[in-house]
């Protein structure tokens, strides 16, 4: 191998040091860096003959323009005046930047620097927008299932206030319901608690950490329905400046305040460190007010249209999954692309053979891509990704907020409402448990009804995650693949394993041929699910304590 590696001086590589984990590698990382230098760097690196670390000495460490030994040499402090010269400095070389991401490339730039972002107190509907933008951001939001959310803050519960509901004549209806809610939760617990204890006793082999592990997230999973979509949560999230961008121009223009305010709160503070990469989100930006301006023609066209012929349309009115679209082209579409990168031949022409092929012929074909998998983690190739399936769900906005995580699909959802009934825990059934229960239930359905009337997307806050939400997913045989596997584990939620594992038999039905795709798809029952997992996490712990 050819190895002709730049050189650089005592100072230049002291320098460098601090800024690259090696200088003598072709391969290397950089870090101590803000991501603004990181972006700008590598997209000037693109038009150059240099090397990326002569490239950061020359353009960067060496050039007052850029503010470097400012922006750079303050990293890691937490003295106030430095952290704030920072950002001076950063704003006053924004237009060098500007510039070279303006002049070195398209939108693709924005994906070269990115930024960790904590959202915190924001109600589950909020963290479900924040979600919808998939591509360049991964989203992590605090567990109803490990931990209680009956927590009280100065006195009060948790839940967000929606401005134009606290000074409309819903006020107080609005508080009393989601305390309600929250208050029923909270007794609900421990009842259900010694349910459980009694109906899955610990077993003597099984440690006293991973049992009450698995009992708090089987009693959590039961009573999540209870709490109200205004509940807070927490988000972390790591995205890259063009993530960021289109996410926070999305929340500029959303209906509900709540969205607004958090575009408007994570500008400002993703403007501290990576002001380039998300200039154009700025509210009194070209791009965003024509953007705003083409979003609200377009939703009061599209709204117009939908009432004009959606009431000639039967509305749906249970729950359930259906496959609702396919192509029944797909067996040999996705034999033929697992041949073609193997062959001389075109697509269209391998297709055209698969189709003339005996059952078997093809089975071996698709049997090439699943045999040697051994676990759910080894990724199917990327031929399966040419057939796709749509799925139309009507199920709890419990199991929504699971499955609506996946992001390498296509999905949309209807507003949250009490129209499509609510799902009630086997465990709660005939137990005095289930009278609190349905009339937690029963009031929720009563104010939301009362408020949609004249606020429908506002009202959605009242309404509790145990009822139905309308949706569906688009989605190739390769996310689907990952998808059911994934969540019809063991350690799943009881009502989401089940749309996993209805969603595999579903497409197993129509096209038997890809039944073998669905190979780790756990198609049983478990009462205690969590406890095999939380016995795992158990023995790992103790295998890494000394002896």
């Amino acid at each position: 191998m050819i190895e002709n590696y730049e050189e650089f001086d005592e100072n230049q590589m002291k320098i460098l040091k601090h800024f690259v984990t090696n200088t003598d590698s072709n391969v290397f990382v950089l870090r101590n860096l803000p991501e603004v230098i990181k972006g700008a760097l590598f997209s000037r690196y693109s038009r150059s003959n240099l090397g990326l670390r002569s490239l950061l000495l020359k353009d960067f460490v060496l050039n007052e323009e850029t503010a470097f030994s400012t922006i750079a040499g303050s990293q890691g402090s937490t003295d106030e005046s430095q952290s704030e010269s920072e950002f001076m400095a950063i704003k006053r070389a924004q237009n060098f930047y500007d510039r070279i991401l303006d002049g070195y490339g398209d939108d693709s730039i924005g994906e070269l620097g990115g930024a960790h972002l904590a959202i915190e107190n924001i109600s589950m509907i909020a963290a479900k927008c924040i979600e919808d933008a998939r591509i360049g951001g991964s989203p992590l939001e605090k567990s109803t299932r490990y931990i209680y959310f009956d927590q009280k803050v100065n006195g009060e519960f948790q839940f967000y206030r929606e401005p134009i509901l606290m000074t409309s004549a819903y006020r107080e209806t609005y508080i009393n319901t989601c305390n309600h809610l929250f208050e029923t939760y909270s007794k609900l617990i421990p009842p259900l608690t010694e349910k459980m204890e009694k109906k899955f006793p610990k077993e003597h082999d099984v440690s006293k950490v991973a049992y009450t592990a698995a009992l708090r997230a089987k009693v959590l999973d039961c009573l999540r329905g209870l709490l109200p979509a205004s509940a807070l949560t927490n988000m972390g999230v790591f995205g890259n400046g063009r993530f960021y961008d289109s996410l926070i121009q999305k929340l500029h223009v959303h209906n509900l305040s709540e969205m607004q305010d958090l575009g408007k709160k994570s500008h400002l503070e993703l403007s501290k460190v990576m002001p380039s990469f998300i200039r154009r989100s700025d509210v009194g930006h070209k791009y965003q007010t024509a953007f705003g301006a083409f979003t609200e023609q377009m939703q009061t066209e599209i709204t117009a249209l939908t009432k004009e012929h959606s009431q000639n349309v039967a509305p749906i009115d249970r729950p359930g999954v259906s496959l609702v679209g396919y192509d029944p082209e797909s067996p040999y579409k996705v034999a033929a692309a697992l041949m073609f990168p193997h062959s001389k031949c075109g697509l269209g022409d391998l297709e055209e053979y698969c189709e003339t092929l005996p059952k078997e012929s093809l089975g071996r074909i698709l049997d090439s891509a699943c045999n040697s998998r051994e676990n759910r983690r080894m990724k199917s190739p990327r031929a399966l990704e040419h057939a796709y399936f749509t799925f139309e769900i009507v199920a709890d906005y419990g199991i929504y907020r699971d499955l609506q995580r996946h992001r390498i699909l296509t999905q949309e959802r209807q507003l949250l409402t009490c129209d499509l009934g609510y799902y009630l825990p086997d465990e709660l059934i005939d137990t005095d448990m289930e009278k609190d229960y349905r009339e937690a239930m029963d009031m929720a359905k009563g104010v939301y009804d009362e408020i949609a009337k004249e606020l429908p997307e506002e009202a959605q806050y009242v309404v509790p995650m145990a009822y139905n939400i309308h949706w569906y997913y688009h989605i190739n045989l390769r996310a689907l693949q990952w998808l059911c596997e994934l969540r019809s584990s063991p350690a799943g939620h009881l009502m989401y394993r089940y749309v996993a594992q209805e969603m595999a038999k579903q497409v197993s039905d129509v096209f038997p041929e890809f039944e073998r795709v669905f190979k780790f798809v756990d198609f049983d029952g478990y009462e205690l699910g969590r406890l095999g997992q939380e016995i795992r996490k158990e023995d790992k712990l103790k295998a890494k304590q000394p002896t």
